[in-house]
């Protein structure tokens, strides 16, 4: 088996983006069973009413493969009924917090607003996954040019997320929090440093993308630059490489595509978008790019499957 567990589907007013039906398709081309569908969709997935909507969607065949995360709001009703969902419904594998800006309207870039989530979950006893997109606000600078799309990556630079991933270990530590703190796409060296000096004293996972494994900020100096931009940014070719180790030796704890396909016109003109349609990359890292890095059959197991089952438990996959 082999799971994706950071999938942006696009259902209801985006659809044109992305259906979870093409999904489905693109993980048959790619060798992906399993998929995790993110909550900042348009509407977004908050409230029981909207797992229920969103799992009347999802086409029979392919209704064992599919699980969803929540979203995560400072309201601690609705923190309330988030945990209660990925308690009794199978298909809710744990809570999503955007602690930063990024595509969609589920952002929560306050810290005080981010350490009242912790607090709220603690006190529930939460001990499910609370996975986060770190980015920091006030670390990320409004100087993007579209016409220079390599500013991008610049604009938000590896100090967003390295400051936002410390926030969050912070809150977790201070608050009591119990369940898994899982760190989605890192993409900076100094974020994986962080997150190996404290997996004796919290829950703790992180994850990598296949494009901040294959690719450089360079990559955006081309003219179709746009095209790869993507939250958080490409960085360095050394970063890039540290999270290619990072994968070999067990400090990442698995791939997560973070698939997130906008129309070519939404990329290239305005809003110009961040994401990439990264399943498309799935099956030729993993069956030829990691075995040429020198990942054994085992390790691809973990990184693809293993690791996933055990930090969500089986029951849920």
């Amino acid at each position: 088996m082999r799971i994706d567990p950071h999938v942006h589907c696009r259902d209801g007013r985006q659809s044109y983006k992305e259906t979870i039906e093409h999904v489905f398709r693109l993980c048959d081309s790619q060798g992906i069973d399993v998929i995790f569908d993110m909550p900042n969709t348009d509407p977004p997935v908050l409230k029981t009413e909207d797992v229920e909507k969103r799992l009347s969607i999802v086409p029979k065949n392919d209704f064992l493969r599919y699980r969803l995360f929540v979203g995560s709001t400072p309201d601690a009703r609705q923190l309330q009924e988030a945990v209660r969902m990925v308690k009794e419904c199978r298909q809710v594998v744990g809570l999503k917090l955007y602690a930063g800006p990024t595509e969609g309207n589920l952002g929560v870039c306050a810290e005080k607003d981010q350490k009242m989530i912790y607090d709220v979950l603690a006190g529930l006893g939460y001990e499910g996954v609370l996975a986060v997109h770190c980015e920091k606000k006030n670390l990320c600078r409004q100087d993007f040019d579209h016409q220079k799309p390599v500013s991008h990556c610049a604009a938000r630079p590896p100090e967003a997320e390295i400051s936002a991933v410390d926030d969050q270990i912070k809150f977790a530590r201070t608050s009591g929090f119990r369940g898994v703190l899982h760190i989605c796409h890192v993409s900076a060296a100094a974020s994986l440093a962080l997150i190996k000096s404290v997996k004796a004293e919290i829950r703790i996972t992180c994850g990598v993308t296949p494009h901040h494994l294959l690719w450089a900020c360079t990559q955006m100096n081309n003219r179709d630059g746009l095209l790869y931009k993507v939250n958080p940014p490409l960085r360095e070719l050394n970063n890039c490489i540290a999270m290619r180790q990072a994968l070999k030796n067990g400090d990442i704890d698995w791939i997560e595509t973070d698939h997130a396909p906008h129309p070519v016109s939404e990329k290239l003109y305005p809003p110009y978008a961040s994401g990439y349609p990264s399943i498309c990359l799935y099956g030729e890292l993993v069956d030829k790019l990691l075995p040429l890095w020198g990942f054994d059959g085992s390790r691809i197991n973990d990184v693809t499957c293993n690791n996933i089952r055990k930090t969500f438990t089986e029951r849920k996959v």
